[in-house]
């Protein structure tokens, strides 16, 4: 991920996402104060749903993360490696594939996750290798029908294998876990099946000798609204990042959490046009008059969903405006209705809402998705520019305006 640390928040940039650390290390001690009898993991996975992962990483741990969470290996070697994360601070990766860097990550002392015979069959072979245990936490498939192994005969030849090879000295099963598929949706039944299915199949394991430091199983939503999942260690993610996992549950500020990135961009031409001037490829949008047009440089390259073509909402100049036509690859269109900002005026596509901006969750309803999708996906080409990175306050905030200002175009 490109970043760019310490850049001064009033650098001329095409585009830019501002990531207050200050906010997400608030963001790390509410979600403790939901789970005061639990340990908290900040999940950094895919560069920190797209915040940055080093950065986020050192900023949760700051605030009280003990744990750090990744779905690959490469993504928790990189951390291990870096500066900054203190190494009692566990590290935990869980998506492998046969052939993995299972001896870097055991050398390492990462925790890995096993959710089947052949994974624990190459981490012990890893192991001896390395000439010391591996860390091994054991994934339970309780209902999610995704990674994980399955109860019954599966999970019982799993544990028995593991509890053998911790006997003998090759790992160390420091963990029993698994995922939720719909804590995100209050009441749904299968929450209370998999939580019982969880007890269950951690029962069972640990009758036949696990001894594990942490079981686990409350994702982000489960972390804020199902205390009874809580057990040693909570495993939040976009909660960390002051999004709420579904509006459904509530809003970030029903939890105490604040959005973390604010998304914006320097109009780069702002011009007049006559009525029924097409805009953008297909000529989707075509103006009802004479207006401004505002051309916005951020495209789908840079993670601007081109589903949100023709309803994407933007502040400029104190007002909403909505994306006129195509998103492109590079850039879109606003229509201005005749206001003319200058030239480098600002463009807020999304940030936490509090000052008149759209919010990353306003992106997801114009693109039919979910906000998970519309930080994560936001590229490379855009500069990630931190503040707040000591406990500052962060300067050059963005323009402010009133919710709820009518969109125009």
């Amino acid at each position: 991920m490109s970043t760019t640390a310490q850049l001064p928040s009033t650098a001329p940039l095409r585009g830019r996402a501002e990531i207050d650390l200050g906010a997400l290390r608030a963001n790390v001690r509410a979600l403790r104060a939901h789970a005061p009898g639990a340990a908290l993991m900040a999940v950094v996975k895919s560069e920190a749903y797209g915040h940055g992962a080093l950065p986020c990483a050192r900023a949760a741990v700051a605030a009280g993360a003990g744990w750090l969470g990744t779905a690959t290996p490469e993504e928790a070697l990189a951390l291990r490696a870096a500066e900054g994360i203190p190494a009692d601070v566990r590290i935990m990766c869980w998506l492998w594939t046969p052939g993995g860097p299972w001896r870097a990550a055991v050398e390492a002392d990462i925790d890995v996750s096993v959710s089947g015979m052949w994974a624990l069959r190459e981490v012990i072979e890893a192991a001896r290798r390395a000439g010391r245990p591996a860390r091994v936490q054991l994934k339970a498939d309780t209902g999610l029908g995704r990674n994980g192994c399955q109860p019954g005969d599966d999970w019982a030849e799993l544990v028995a294998a593991a509890v053998q090879a911790e006997a003998e000295g090759l790992v160390r099963v420091t963990g029993l876990w698994s995922h939720f598929a719909c804590a995100d949706e209050p009441g749904h039944p299968s929450i209370a099946l998999q939580l019982g299915r969880f007890r269950e199949m951690v029962s069972y394991a640990e009758g036949e000798g696990a001894r594990p430091e942490v079981r686990h199983i409350a994702n982000s939503p489960a972390t804020l609204t199902l205390p009874e999942a809580h057990f040693d260690l909570v495993r939040t993610g976009i909660a960390l990042y002051g999004i709420s996992p579904s509006p459904e549950i509530g809003t970030p500020a029903d939890f105490g959490l604040r959005p973390v990135m604010t998304l914006s961009a320097s109009l780069a031409l702002v011009k007049q046009v006559p009525g029924g001037h097409g805009v953008s490829y297909g000529h989707g949008y075509t103006t009802p008059g004479d207006t401004t047009l505002g051309l916005v440089p951020l495209g789908y390259a840079d993670g601007i969903p081109r589903h949100a073509s023709g309803t994407g909402p933007v502040l400029i100049g104190g007002k909403w405006r909505t994306v006129a036509g195509r998103i492109a690859m590079d850039q879109f269109v606003v229509d201005l209705g005749g206001d003319e900002p200058p030239v480098g005026a600002q463009a807020v596509l999304f940030g936490p809402g509090d000052r008149g901006e759209p919010t990353a969750e306003d992106w997801a309803q114009a693109a039919g998705t979910i906000a998970y999708e519309i930080v994560t996906r936001i590229g490379t080409r855009v500069p990630r520019v931190y503040v707040d990175v000591d406990g500052e306050p962060p300067a050059g905030r963005a323009e402010t305006g009133r919710p709820g200002t009518a969109p125009q175009g």
